[in-house]
């Protein structure tokens, strides 16, 4: 922390408490108390406020007036008008790459990404299987250079990352993710955009059933350790 200029504690911070909520360190509902970030960090409030500001507008906590901050709750509906969403824009994203032209050095990423997501797999590193979807993803969106929809989808990526991290800690051998990508990269080979569009709607709500049922019970379990403190 010494070494780094000032202007990037709170960038600093962000992440670290970014990582503590994604991996359930902070659960949902839990308070985000600024006290303990100081004493855990070492460094002052002013830093700390301004890191969780900065999580607040991506959506991972939220702040009540008196009561401070808490990792963000969401209702069912939310998580699932969140899946619906980002099942449409992403394969929206993938449509787009129609007008894109040639697709082979996005095509060498992707298998890249699908090779990384191997090796994590293998490892049941889940951190790393989960930052390795989002690239690959994030990959596709990038290619179409289209502002408005990368905006967009890096915000709701963003707010799904603790469901996603919650569900694959649990249940990474259940997972289909690298049945899908291997599967869009070929569809996208053979510039099949409508199926290579179609399996992305599918890869994101084949999973909705399985994200609300972990949610749900990280949420009960969040609930019995308040009760008993």
């Amino acid at each position: 922390m010494d070494g780094k200029a000032p202007g990037t504690i709170p960038y600093f911070l962000r992440e670290q408490i970014r990582q503590l909520i994604i991996d359930g360190s902070l659960s949902p509902g839990q308070p985000v108390r600024e006290q303990d970030l100081e004493s855990r960090f070492s460094t002052s409030r002013s830093p700390i406020r301004e890191a969780l500001r900065m999580l607040e507008q991506s959506g991972l906590v939220t702040h009540t007036q008196r009561r401070g901050f808490k990792v963000t709750v969401y209702t069912e509906k939310e998580i699932i008008d969140q899946y619906k969403l980002r099942a449409e824009l992403e394969a929206y994203a993938i449509m787009e790459l129609a007008e894109v032209g040639e697709l082979d050095e996005l095509i060498e990423r992707l298998k890249d990404c699908h090779a990384r997501l191997g090796q994590a797999y293998a490892a049941h590193d889940a951190l790393a299987y989960l930052t390795e979807i989002k690239n690959f993803y994030n990959e596709i969106v990038t290619c179409t250079n289209n502002k408005p929809l990368t905006e967009a989808l890096s915000k709701l990526s963003e707010k799904a990352q603790p469901l996603r991290y919650n569900l694959i800690s649990r249940r990474l051998d259940q997972s289909k993710s690298l049945e899908y990508t291997y599967q869009i990269i070929g569809a996208l080979a053979e510039r099949d955009f409508t199926r290579a569009a179609t399996l992305k709607r599918e890869h994101v709500m084949i999973n909705l059933p399985a994200i609300l049922q972990a949610y749900a019970e990280a949420r009960s379990k969040r609930k019995r350790l308040a009760a008993e403190t």
